[in-house]
């Protein structure tokens, strides 16, 4: 509770003039909801009144009393109808504030939260699964939101209407009040029992449905690997264990669920039940009038609710202040690179490596181990290796996805964590080995580092890549939608667009990681001809790769072995010297 009030106390800071006149509202709405109580008693004891006085009168009273009467329970019925449409504007207007303010703490936590994540390196990003960020910025907010929003309404509006009653109460009878109230706390420790339950065994129909949604889209991902080994049924059968475990679940919830109402209703009741019987024995006693055990019993009507709320407002919090412990996990986290804010513009991408070692610190593999290379402008340099040799690891560290524990990188003399974030990526586009394309058209998945591309200018890049035919062949396109993560397209396609994305950008220095994996070999070397065009532009070009049939048009060959450059010249160099990159090139051929 302490983390939650801390951590929202800004929040509430800067939205507390919609919290006070939400606490305005909720006191002016409360008053309109206890004073037709008031109205009804007094309608009462005038009626009481009228009917000894119509007894003992004669026939011509009679019919003016009948007329009398008539008046005053109108005037009382549009006194009581005039109080509930006052409360009624009132009650909007407590909405009006205290839960749009609950919107705007959603609306910053989410856009606070998110930034937080995309400002997080690749070491903290990997500590956390997908689906917590998922969960942080939709459940747990939501769970904030509810505090912020109805908690702290009901909660306010409780204490208020709590007081405002119970001073009336004893006002008109303290010995009956205590009788009436009675059943009140035990009310509120029942609900506060079964609402417990209801969240616990909400949580579990929760964790049973996302178990059902990731195996639904695990299939859905997989369903041509499914149908190629006819394994429908099984999948089939797997599903219907989940769907029969979240039935459960859910009907044991229903079960729960199906005694909130009924205690509720026993309680008041039995309060009700306590207020007649106690009060007739006042009224005979001539201490209190018939008027005031109908005052009483809307009393009871009206404390139920918030006496109730208070076992649901409870968990409600602590579900809150869990959620935003979670929250601020994230928040929380320091960044492990820190980028200045400006630097000076990279003038040329002459880059320098010195004595590199980087180690991961999640696994403990050293990746690079004292390297060191340097690289000139306008140069074209091919990485080689075996998986796990660095080469994927040099090219995080080149666009400062990491920082090395030793060793330096030098760009244009200059340190690169000197460089500011927006000057490194503007300078660099990189295609990794996992082709990553958004669910949108082609058209702005290659213009995603360049979105004021001209039409031209895309049509060139898409001719670069060598995919401009397949866009061509499509029927909408390059207004063609790719689906969720570019599954409509061939891995090939996929590749090709991601480097006319790269090449799109006009960066100094393009990195390519094992990006032609899935092109065939007559696209392949369309692709190297644009390649070694863009690298004669006086801009640096880095391939690690694979596949060998590229690095023969390489100016020079890197070869690493466990994050160290054993062999290094041009393609005839290191085939003469007939190590190990000339063993794998003679393999592979």
């Amino acid at each position: 509770m302490k983390i939650l009030l801390v951590s929202l106390l800004p929040f509430l800071k800067k939205y507390k003039w919609y919290l006070f006149w939400g606490i305005i509202f909720i006191i002016i709405s409360n008053f309109f909801s206890i004073y037709p109580a008031q109205l009804v008693r007094k309608g009462f004891d005038l009626l009481t009144l009228k009917l000894k006085d119509y007894e003992n009168a004669n026939p011509e009273i009679k019919q003016n009393l009948k007329y009398e009467v008539f008046e005053l329970v109108m005037w009382y019925a549009l006194g009581i109808l005039a109080s509930a449409l006052l409360k009624g504007i009132f009650l909007y207007g407590v909405r009006q504030a205290i839960i749009v303010m609950s919107r705007h703490i959603e609306f910053e936590q989410k856009n606070q939260l998110f930034e937080k994540i995309l400002s997080l390196s690749q070491k903290n990003l990997r500590r956390y699964h997908t689906g917590d960020f998922m969960a942080r910025l939709t459940e747990d907010i939501g769970n904030v939101r509810m505090f912020t929003g109805p908690g702290i309404m009901y909660s306010i509006n409780t204490i208020t209407l709590f007081f405002m009653v119970l001073t009336t109460m004893l006002y008109v009878n303290w010995e009956l009040t205590l009788i009436v109230m009675l059943p009140l706390p035990l009310l509120s420790y029942l609900i506060y029992y079964v609402h417990s339950k209801i969240i616990q065994q909400s949580q579990l129909v929760q964790k049973e449905l996302s178990a059902i949604s990731s195996y639904t889209q695990e299939v859905y991902s997989g369903i041509r690997t499914i149908r190629a080994y006819n394994k429908e049924n099984l999948f089939y059968s797997n599903f219907l264990n989940f769907t029969t475990k979240f039935k459960e679940k859910s009907l044991y919830l229903a079960k729960i669920d199906a005694f909130f109402f009924p205690i509720i209703q026993f309680l008041i009741g039995l309060s009700t039940i306590l207020a007649v019987g106690y009060g007739g024995i006042k009224v005979y006693q001539e201490n209190i009038t018939v008027g005031n055990i109908a005052e009483f019993i809307m009393y009871v009507y009206l404390l139920t609710w918030p006496i109730a709320s208070l076992g649901w407002v409870t968990s409600l919090t602590q579900k809150a202040a869990a959620s935003q412990e979670r929250i601020n996990q994230i928040l929380s986290i320091k960044p492990d690179i820190q980028f200045p804010s400006q630097s000076k513009p990279i003038q040329n991408m002459n880059i320098d490596i010195q004595n590199l070692t980087f180690i991961y610190e999640e696994s403990g593999i050293k990746a690079l181990d004292n390297l060191n290379l340097k690289i000139q402008e306008g140069e074209s340099i091919g990485i080689v290796g075996a998986t796990g040799s660095g080469k994927t690891t040099l090219m995080a560290l080149l666009t400062r996805l990491y920082d090395p524990q030793n060793g330096s990188i030098i760009i244009d003399n200059q340190e690169l964590k000197n460089y500011s974030k927006q000057e490194i990526r503007k300078n660099i586009s990189i295609v990794p080995q996992d082709v990553f394309l958004f669910s949108d058209t082609i058209e702005n998945n290659i213009k995603f580092g360049c979105p004021d591309a001209t039409e031209e200018e895309i049509i060139e890049a898409a001719k670069f890549s060598a995919v401009y035919e397949d866009i061509m062949a499509l029927p909408k396109q390059f207004k063609t939608l790719v689906g969720e993560r570019g599954v409509t397209l061939s891995g090939g396609q996929k590749q090709r667009i991601a480097i006319a994305r790269a090449y799109l950008k006009k960066a100094k220095l393009l990195l390519l990681d094992d990006c032609l994996s899935a092109v065939d070999t007559i696209t392949e070397e369309k692709i190297i001809q644009k390649l070694q065009h863009f690298s004669g532009q006086k801009n640096t070009l880095l391939i690690a790769s694979h596949r060998l049939s590229i690095m023969p048009k390489m100016n020079r060959i890197i070869f690493l072995k466990k994050g160290n450059i054993t062999e290094t010249g041009t393609h005839e160099e290191l085939m003469q010297l007939n190590g190990q990159y000339a063993k794998l090139f003679n393999a592979q051929n």
